[in-house]
């Protein structure tokens, strides 16, 4: 008698949360076919067309419809998603999937974050009063509800503020303020910012936070953890755009060249980080200011693995497979990961491109940006006939270059080179007809 055929669901060891393009291909390299079951919610699946895009990644077993932003009810997530019987591991892919994931790795007795932990870090209020008791370095912050408190808090902010989201990413809704005369454009700004399909309506209640600025050099810093202790630890140097009200990152190069009296201060608050929000297992990637550049100040942190490529540009220089560890790291049962005494061979840079917002007319120079010898990967999102905002918010970039060279200030230049080799040529928009 043949045996019974196994079910895409029964085949499942691995669990994505949220459907991430870059987080899936990397688990295709290491996961065999049809292993790893995403879930994400239904409408960011009817708008983002994951259905069809599902089917590029041989990884992929099944795509299952679930609340998985439904942070207020997280802890009866579990009840939403049957358990795989062969499930292994839980992963986060997405920040908004981030709560969820936790708390059905928590439920199912799997590694992750924990589920309190990974509350702490998806809200930036939160976040900041845990920082606060434990004496993280931070800046003066305070949680606003309209324009006047936005006003009130930047009369006291002589250095200027930045106005955020508590509970959004990539950047979006994040509007820098000279004074109290910004406050009302600000926070039309960022009451008004969204991503289109990648977060269910509804899904999250608004909360917003004001900050002064802290002025200095920004870097992360990447941290794969095992049961509350650091495995492995990157600093990358980050560039922002040049402009006045959004400070968006234009270029990441890793790992940062830093004095080493910074880089072990910037070690030990990651220590601290993770001691006091109580994270358990998985990936953070904490963002951080250097005020007058040498103190740490905590901008916010992520409980799940980096955006922006990062985690390609630490294969590049550090060798190995970092997802590949992340999933060791929250597998039950999984190999022992020790990538404590590994060190940087050369650095990797990417370069997001800068083109002049309008509608694209032509699209030239990738090829042979790809044929440079230190570069590794070009991608250029704006095709003819599409329309190139100005840049708001990390998605808003169409394109970037990455390379690599023997120390960061190479591998920099060599990315920036490349992408300036790239032009997207665009026109002036036309308006928008009125009745």
């Amino acid at each position: 008698m043949p045996a019974p055929s196994r079910s895409p669901f029964d085949s499942a060891t691995h669990v994505l949360v949220g459907y991430s393009r870059s987080v899936l291909s990397d688990l295709d390299r290491f996961l065999p076919p049809g292993s790893v079951l995403v879930l994400e919610e239904p409408e960011v699946i009817e708008k983002r067309g994951v259905r069809d895009r599902i089917g590029a990644h041989p990884s992929a077993a099944l795509l299952m419809s679930a609340p998985c932003q439904d942070e207020a009810a997280a802890d009866r997530f579990a009840d939403a998603v049957p358990r795989p019987p062969r499930v292994r591991a839980v992963v986060p892919s997405v920040e908004y999937g981030a709560v969820a994931a936790a708390a059905l790795a928590q439920a199912w007795g799997l590694p992750g974050a924990t589920l309190a932990a990974a509350r702490r870090l998806r809200d930036k209020v939160e976040l900041r009063r845990t920082a606060g008791r434990s004496g993280l370095p931070q800046p003066r912050w305070a949680e606003v509800g309209d324009a006047d408190g936005v006003r009130d808090f930047a009369a006291s902010a002589p250095r200027g503020c930045v106005l955020k989201p508590a509970n959004r990413q990539a950047s979006v809704g994040v509007r820098i303020l000279d004074g109290p005369a910004d406050a009302a454009a600000a926070w039309a700004h960022t009451t008004t910012a969204d991503e289109a399909g990648m977060r269910a309506p509804g899904a999250l209640r608004p909360r917003y936070l004001v900050e002064e600025r802290v002025h200095g050099p920004e870097v992360s810093v990447e941290v794969l953890v095992r049961r509350g202790r650091a495995l492995f630890t990157n600093i990358t140097a980050k560039s922002v755009q040049d402009d006045p009200l959004y400070p968006v990152e234009s270029g990441h190069v890793l790992p940062a060249p830093l004095p080493v009296p910074v880089a072990a201060e910037l070690t030990e608050a990651m220590d601290g980080l993770i001691r006091a929000t109580g994270f358990g297992s998985g990936i953070l990637h904490a963002e951080w200011i250097l005020d007058a550049g040498a103190h740490p100040h905590l901008i916010e942190c992520a409980g799940r693995p980096p955006g922006d490529r990062l985690t390609d540009l630490v294969d590049l220089v550090y060798g190995g497979h970092l997802v590949r560890d992340l999933v060791h790291v929250l597998e039950e049962g999984g190999p022992v990961v020790d990538r404590t005494g590994r060190t940087a061979d050369g650095a990797a840079a990417i370069r997001f491109l800068d083109v002049e917002p309008g509608l694209v007319e032509a699209v030239e120079g990738v090829s042979g940006v790809a044929d440079r010898p230190a570069v590794r990967d070009v991608r250029v999102g704006a095709r003819e006939g599409d329309t190139v905002r100005g840049t708001t918010s990390s998605w808003d970039r169409p394109g970037y270059v990455i390379a690599i060279g023997p120390d960061a200030a190479s591998a920099t230049a060599e990315a920036a080179s490349a992408a300036a080799s790239i032009t997207v040529r665009t026109r002036p928009a036309p308006e928008p007809a009125t009745l």
